[in-house]
């Protein structure tokens, strides 16, 4: 089952996802697949030194489907932080 890694930028706290060149995205789209334990086990070292250095924090190990070559979490909490709320917008706090 593929995996990803998503996090919290520090700066300004923007949901981001690790890519295969270590960069932090916030476009779900751009993660980097995870298959398998040991690049899981490297990914996880590598987002560790990025809490480290504070680029970010909460580092998350996400199960995702990938459907006609889109990323979708399996879990309903991330599917909302990648893809939106689920309120509309013109429901929510402040909305004019």
């Amino acid at each position: 089952m593929p995996e990803i890694l998503t996090a919290n930028r520090l700066f300004d706290g923007d949901v981001v996802y690790r890519t295969a060149t270590g960069d932090w995205v916030a476009d779900i789209g751009a993660a980097e697949l995870i298959d398998g334990a040991e690049q899981l086990v490297a990914a996880e070292a590598a987002a560790q030194a990025d809490v480290k250095a504070s680029k970010v924090l909460d580092v998350v190990t996400v199960p995702v489907d990938v459907t006609d070559g889109r990323i979708v979490p399996k879990r309903l909490r991330e599917r909302i932080r990648a893809f939106g709320p689920t309120v509309k917008s013109d429901h929510r706090p402040g909305a004019v």
